[in-house]
């Protein structure tokens, strides 16, 4: 498995962690930018990584940016997610989606390689049913946001 495959990994299963760690209200941001650390640190203590700084700066670099941009990712999930309200999606998806979905609209991560990665995760950590969720998801903010390239002329 490649370096930033298992930085991804570390990525979801911290978000997954935040969401049952004891965080809420209107300093949720603040409380998760501060408790995040600990609980990478902590699931990086029981991998044996190979260029660990490497796989760490960029599973805290996923992290951080997903957790200062999740109002944003979560408009962006809420839209193309026909007939769920986020709220209902599994905990393991929605992280799984939080970081693709941030790694899509803010980062020069080649769509395909987001998409795969993501599914790949799934497929490791989720149900069964959870790919083609996941992949309907994904696909369609994708489209958007080239379509509002194309339109605008820019990467937003």
């Amino acid at each position: 498995m490649g370096q930033r495959r298992k930085a991804r990994e570390l990525a979801v299963q911290t978000l997954y962690a935040l969401d049952f760690a004891d965080i809420g209200g209107e300093f949720s941001e603040y409380e998760s930018l501060n408790k995040y650390p600990e609980i990478l640190d902590q699931l990086a203590e029981r991998e044996v990584l190979e260029n660990a700084d490497s796989v760490l700066g960029f599973a805290e670099d996923l992290v951080k940016n997903t957790i200062i941009n999740l109002q944003g990712i979560d408009a962006e999930i809420e839209k193309h997610s026909e007939h769920w309200r986020i709220g209902k999606i599994d905990h393991l998806d929605l992280s799984i989606l939080h970081i693709a979905v941030y790694e899509l609209v803010f980062t020069d991560t080649p769509p395909p390689v987001v998409i795969n990665e993501a599914l790949e995760i799934a497929r490791k950590y989720s149900s069964e049913s959870s790919g083609k969720f996941l992949n309907g998801i994904l696909d369609a903010v994708n489209k958007e946001l080239r379509e509002r390239e194309q339109l605008e002329g820019t990467r937003i």
